[in-house]
């Protein structure tokens, strides 16, 4: 942050990594390929350059430095990836093109009650829900719309609003200053929650995810933010921030359940095929498996430690019940109902939407469960051929098949317009070229002189090289983009697994899993700069959260990997798809 694009970046780049390359034997495709990863490592944390154009830099080097051919690179691009999320994206589209996604975090809301600690989590798991399916940035703007018209709510019926009071503890009030203030936060608010009206009239939400926005962005929408609500008392403030904040660590929770949830995610699963073409155990049910549990325990433990945090430490209404409810709650609970009845009953396209939707994880789990055969192994054809990929597009292209209504003429139940809105070309763009880097240390054999040099971390107990290798992710992924920082470690933390004679498996998945823990910062990804604009926190308030649910994530993370991990995935014994590098010490976990 605070670099601006210019021409002798690059030359900046080369002096820099001048003195960290003479390690590297000189003059070979190792220490090119090794330039070419600093230098994007660079320029991704510090976005010199937008992220999806420093990962062209590989079509651009490798040629130069004889690593790869052009069209070699250029195959790099356009993977399996790619098809998964177009169509995971022709059904986000469909869901919130219907507003299919509002019915569904209303009546779980509804579900749990509207005191203040259960309306947490039930917007919670809304949000969580519906994260796993769509981009975390998609899921935030989806439902804090919700909550905020529900606290303004909540406060009218308690009163008048008056100016908040001091909380030298967990706030730093911020005052309203000028009008040309409140008219910035206002544009921006609309820019990032409402999004772009298209040429059709209608608004989308923003689907992006964490790599689509440039820090730049972020910087504007926190800089140009105001208290736009002030709330009346200490206790209203302290409920403001936890459902505040709570809706955006839940978008990153929910989102590491599935694979199409959230970017690293998907960039992981491509890496282990490109890298690991003979590895068949990571799809759609076995990560289901090992990530919702992982999920669902974040879930709960952070709500049981943001409720510690800003509500207060009193659980008791944990197992009392029939207690009269309060005007605060009555009045929430008129707001969930008035906007659920709002909606009206499910129309046809709703229901259509939400059949695809079924159908479509229907077949994501039972194309190879693993412990019987699915339908995938029916045709043999069919069991070497088919992914998620040719499930989700499939699905996808049908709803551009399909006619939104019985009356002619009638539109498909998605357009070019709503797919080409929701659809996050940058990240199709910065994974091609991390693809792209991925290949080329294999290629340059940068891989193999990292896995050389890393031989001695074998001594180590495999846990403790798990944990400082997710500690160190988590850190990274606080001030870089989840995609950036996954892609960049991925060629690093392969090697190390091959190196110490562990199951590659055992490394990259609670790596992958925390690069989605960017829960310190306010720009730190976008679902957190969504909330932190709306006015009710400050970065001292997101601070001390993210600590914890950070801390929270790690351990579960190790947890998971440790316990039911080891016997889905085999994560303890070496794997016969994985190379065996010849003199290194063999160290099971």
């Amino acid at each position: 942050p605070g670099f601006d694009s210019h021409p002798r970046s690059f030359l900046c780049g080369v002096c820099m990594f001048s003195p960290c390359l003479r390690g590297f034997p000189p003059g070979t495709p190792v220490a090119e390929c090794a330039f070419v990863l600093l230098l994007m490592a660079v320029y991704w944390l510090t976005e010199v350059m937008p992220l999806s154009m420093t990962a062209m830099l590989p079509a651009v080097l490798f040629p130069l430095f004889g690593i790869m051919k052009s069209s070699e690179v250029a195959s790099m691009y356009f993977k399996d990836f790619h098809f998964l999320l177009v169509g995971v994206i022709c059904v986000a589209s469909a869901v919130e093109r219907w507003g299919l996604h509002r019915r569904v975090a209303l009546r779980l809301v509804m579900l749990v009650g509207v005191d203040p600690a259960w309306l947490m989590l039930g917007f919670m798991s809304g949000c969580a829900f519906l994260s796993m399916w769509v981009h975390n940035t998609s899921a935030v703007t989806m439902v804090m719309p919700i909550v905020e018209a529900m606290i303004q709510q909540v406060l009218k019926a308690e009163g008048e609003p008056a100016a908040g009071e001091d909380n030298a503890g967990l706030q730093l009030d911020v005052e309203l200053e000028e009008e040309k203030d409140r008219t910035c936060v206002h544009s921006v608010i609309n820019s990032f929650i409402t999004n772009i009206t298209t040429t059709a009239g209608r608004t989308r939400a923003a689907s992006l995810s964490c790599s689509c926005l440039s820090r730049s962005q972020l910087l504007l929408c926190l800089t140009c933010r105001s208290q736009v609500t002030a709330c009346r008392t200490r206790r209203d403030q302290l409920m403001c921030k936890a459902l505040s904040i709570s809706i955006a660590y839940s978008s990153n929770i929910g989102g590491i359940a599935t694979l199409p949830g959230t970017s690293p995610n998907l960039i992981f699963s491509e890496y282990i095929n490109q890298i690991y073409p003979e590895c068949n155990c990571i799809n759609f049910g076995n990560w289901l498996l090992l990530c919702l549990p992982v999920s669902v325990l974040m879930l709960l433990l952070s709500w049981i430690w943001l409720h510690w945090l800003f509500i207060g430490s009193d659980f008791s209404f944990l197992w009392r019940c029939g207690r009269e409810r309060s005007e605060r709650a009555k009045a929430a609970s008129r707001v969930i109902e008035e906007e659920y009845r709002a909606l009206g009953p499910m129309s046809p396209q709703e229901v259509l939407t939400q059949s695809v939707f079924l159908l479509m994880v229907l077949l994501w789990l039972s194309r190879d469960p693993g412990f019987l055969p699915g339908w995938a192994s029916l045709l043999p054809q069919f069991s070497s051929c088919t992914t998620d990929a040719t499930v989700a597009l499939l699905l996808g292209l049908l709803l551009f098949i399909i006619p939104a209504a019985s009356s002619l003429p009638a539109e498909a139940m998605i357009r070019w317009t709503d797919f080409q809105a929701s659809m996050p070309w940058e990240v199709a763009l910065l994974v091609g070229g991390g693809f792209a880097l991925a290949e080329g240390t294999k290629v340059s054999g940068l891989s193999s002189w990292v896995a050389e040099l890393l031989t001695p971390l074998g001594d180590l107990p495999v846990l403790a090289t798990v944990a400082v290798a997710c500690v160190i992710v988590t850190t990274v992924t606080e001030v870089a983009s989840n995609a950036a920082t996954i892609t960049v470690f991925l060629p690093v933390l392969g090697p190390l697994a091959e190196a110490i004679h562990v199951n590659p498996l055992y490394i990259l998945i609670p790596t992958t899993l925390c690069t989605s823990f960017s829960f310190l910062l306010p720009v730190s990804n976008p679902p957190n700069a969504v909330v932190f604009a709306y006015g009710h926190l400050s970065t001292v308030d997101m601070v001390k959260a993210g600590l914890g649910v950070n801390l929270i994530g790690v351990l579960a993370v190790l947890l998971a990997v440790t316990t039911w991990g080891v016997p889905l995935f085999s994560l303890d014994s070496y794997p016969d798809w994985a190379p065996v590098l010849p003199g290194f010490n063999s160290t099971a976990p």
